[in-house]
């Protein structure tokens, strides 16, 4: 697996206020009664989930502002695949968090507070003095990193409210938010169990090798014993922990070969 570059790259930053972008124009296309629509996430409705986009945005510019303000040195940053396991941890301060984002706003408001959000992210992303690590809501991290869990956060959005909406034009997900959500979730799985017993295969975008039970045979030409091989949007929900390791097998968007080929154990990488 290549070395993970530790610098804000434009297509990462892009790929954020891009995706934030086309989902606040989609939303704005919905009915009041749509916006009031239950979402395929327990006990949110597109209201609720608008707020947890804005919550999104707005925070992670309140983090970058922070950041630029106080300079000084926010710890050692935790890894990534340590970081992300938190999300289910907070969960409760997470909801509350979207409560306070979301209030008792109108539509038109919290897409008015979403695109001045998005903008203001995209202004604090692009300074020259953006420093490597920040305190992130789960521990300090590394921001190039950061930035890419945020594009995880947005396209898995983008696909619950295509879910939750099915007879609507889908929000489209654009081909560069998707790859660094697959490249990303790939390699996290890979670091959260390294080993070389099992590839995961995620084409166009991503393979990599990980860790399953007790070290077994690799091989490093050909075709390893155990693969694991799926589509990239199939990826992405299992690895949120939008769909199960059964049901994804159950639908046959999954093919596994080896007796270790199963990620059920390993799933989610984080949700």
């Amino acid at each position: 697996m290549p070395a993970r570059t530790t610098e804000v790259r434009a297509k990462d930053t892009a790929a954020v206020t891009d995706q934030l972008g086309v989902l606040t124009e989609w939303l704005s296309g919905l009915t009041e009664q749509e916006f009031s629509t239950p979402t395929v996430l327990p006990g949110w409705d597109v209201r609720t989930l608008t707020g947890h986009l804005l919550l999104i945005a707005g925070g992670f510019a309140d983090i970058l502002d922070r950041a630029l303000t106080d300079r000084r040195p926010v710890g050692r940053p935790l890894p990534a695949a340590i970081l992300v396991t938190r999300y289910r941890r907070d969960v409760d301060d997470i909801a509350e968090a979207t409560a306070d984002r979301t209030g008792e706003k109108s539509q038109d408001q919290l897409l008015a507070e979403l695109r001045a959000a998005t903008q203001r992210l995209g202004r604090l992303l692009a300074s020259p003095l953006l420093p490597a690590t920040i305190q992130t809501p789960r521990g300090p991290g590394r921001l190039a990193e950061f930035v890419r869990t945020r594009v995880i956060d947005v396209v898995v959005h983008s696909d619950d409210l295509n879910r939750s909406l099915p007879e609507r034009r889908p929000v489209a997900i654009g081909r560069q938010p998707l790859a660094i959500s697959c490249r990303t979730l790939a390699e996290l799985l890979a670091e959260q169990h390294p080993g070389k017993s099992v590839e995961v295969r995620v084409p166009p975008y991503a393979a990599v090798q990980c860790g399953i039970g007790p070290e077994g045979p690799s091989h490093t030409r050909g075709t390893p014993p155990n693969v694991v091989e799926t589509d990239p949007v199939t990826f992405l929900r299992l690895a949120t922990g939008r769909t199960t390791w059964a049901e994804a097998r159950a639908a046959g968007r999954v093919s596994a070969s080896g007796q270790r080929a199963d990620l059920s154990e390993i799933l989610p990488v984080l949700s």
